[in-house]
């Protein structure tokens, strides 16, 4: 599987829409699970790397270094 060249502080676009409406998100944390959290109503999710990497359609904005 190729991994996305994803990091921490990056705003990226979800496969599908958080029930709020907003497909923005935010990686808040990395490790064997991925955090993130929705730019909407800033709900947070943890998921595991390899479904994030599958769930993951694209990176909006790249976090700063």
């Amino acid at each position: 599987m190729v991994d996305k060249d994803f990091a921490l502080n990056d705003i990226v676009q979800m496969k599908k829409q958080h029930p709020c409406g907003e497909n923005r998100w935010k990686i808040i944390r990395m490790g064997m699970d991925v955090r993130i959290k929705c730019q909407g109503c800033d709900h947070s999710v943890l998921i595991p790397r390899r479904e994030f990497s599958k769930k993951l359609k694209k990176i909006l904005v790249k976090g700063e270094a």
